[in-house]
């Protein structure tokens, strides 16, 4: 898989996993892919301050990436 695949792979995952966060208030961006199996994210509005949002992120949004691109191995979140 290439790295665009990748890319393509992570939006959809991401895709797939938007509507969940935005109907608590939330959202996610991809931020970047490096060496091809970490994947940066950046959680926003109601997930920034959400106490679960370590718990959504590993079971919810790492677990779908994870069946788009197998090769990812982590997913990790970036404040800013």
């Amino acid at each position: 898989m290439t790295s665009e695949e990748l890319k393509i792979n992570v939006e959809k995952a991401l895709d797939e996993i938007r509507p969940f966060l935005q109907s608590d208030g939330g959202d996610i961006s991809l931020l970047s892919i490096e060496n091809d199996n970490l994947v940066k994210v950046q959680l926003q509005g109601a997930c920034v301050g959400c106490s679960v949002n370590q718990m959504t992120l590993k079971s919810g949004v790492e677990m779908t990436i994870k069946k788009y691109a197998p090769q990812i191995e982590q997913v990790i979140n970036i404040e800013i």
